[in-house]
């Protein structure tokens, strides 16, 4: 397993030199956003027509030694603005492609969220089953919006020999173990998640019990913390809207990884995911608003230095 970096804390610099901090901070891979939310400060989709600018890209990585574990194009691919969903799709769809031309195994993205209909303007996230209206307009989202969309997608990233990693996330239809499962269920064995422990410990779901659920359908992995202020829980519950910013008020923030958690918990976390097959990349990504992306990267990487399992496991000769 190794510890990697998704690079968009660091889109102000240029890819050189990223690849260069990176590399004196014993970092060997990187995540690299092509579109969509993460934006494309590293990695351009123009590349798939402009042979040499892409050789030129990959070269840039060999010679500081760093490869790519994932690209990530979050987006929300079956928006109900129509021009906003085909573009979002148009990004994933590249982005599979360029995947392809660099060897690159896993894409990653959102699984999307529909409106309430076709005219609709705005996502609408389902969270309760009643009133009846909110079960209804669940099934149509999926009848009509998702399966139709990643049935096609999770072929087309099979043909390519491309793995969907889709992060569970609040706002979208995907945002739980079973909502994972119900879309790899649709998809097909090439639409799997990425794993980012941090969404699933505000949602009250414990991550490493959650690996077990998930078993091998985790193809990537984020390293990210969170922090739950149970002083600020009954007053506003854990589906608070408030700004990440207001950290005073919310009832939870994103952490860097042991600001949250110990490395007791990190250390388990880390040993169940290589029990149940998962041996690749813990991305590290910086959402921290107390602390600087330098800072945080720096802390990061350290900790999760000094407990990642990094070498394969030995026969079991006591047995």
């Amino acid at each position: 397993m190794k510890v990697g970096v998704f690079t968009a804390l660091l889109a102000q610099m240029p890819l050189d030199d990223v690849l260069k901090k990176l590399k004196s901070n014993g970092v060997s891979t990187v995540e690299l956003g092509t579109g969509n939310y993460p934006g494309d400060p590293h990695c351009k989709l123009s590349m798939l027509d402009k042979p040499e600018e892409l050789q030129t890209f990959k070269k840039k990585l060999d010679d500081q030694g760093i490869s790519i574990s994932a690209l990530s194009c979050h987006g929300n691919p079956i928006h109900p603005h129509a021009k906003a969903a085909e573009a979002y799709a148009e990004t994933n769809r590249k982005t599979i492609l360029l995947a392809e031309k660099l060897g690159v195994p896993v894409v990653i993205d959102f699984s999307g969220c529909p409106g309430d209909s076709d005219q609709a303007k705005y996502p609408n996230w389902v969270t309760c089953p009643w009133p009846p209206d909110f079960l209804e307009l669940l099934d149509w989202q999926w009848e009509k919006k998702v399966t139709p969309f990643w049935t096609e997608r999770g072929k087309f990233a099979k043909d390519h020999g491309v793995k969907i990693a889709i992060e569970m996330h609040p706002g979208f239809v995907v945002y739980s173990p079973e909502t994972m499962l119900r879309l790899r269920s649709i998809a097909g064995d090439s639409v799997g998640c990425n794993y980012d422990p941090s969404h699933m410990f505000w949602q009250g779901i414990d991550p490493i019990a959650a690996i077990r659920v998930l078993g091998d359908c985790i193809f990537h992995v984020h390293a990210k913390d969170t922090q739950i202020y149970a002083r600020n829980l009954p007053k506003t519950g854990v589906l608070d809207t408030k700004k990440y910013t207001d950290e005073q008020n919310r009832s939870w923030i994103f952490r860097t990884c042991g600001y949250g958690h110990g490395a007791e918990w990190w250390s388990e976390f880390i040993s169940t995911l290589r029990m149940f097959g998962y041996d690749y990349v813990l991305s590290v990504e910086h959402e921290d608003s107390l602390m600087s992306p330098e800072e945080g990267l720096s802390k990061a990487i350290k900790f999760l230095d000094g407990i990642v399992i990094k070498e394969k496991p030995a026969a079991a000769w006591w047995v």
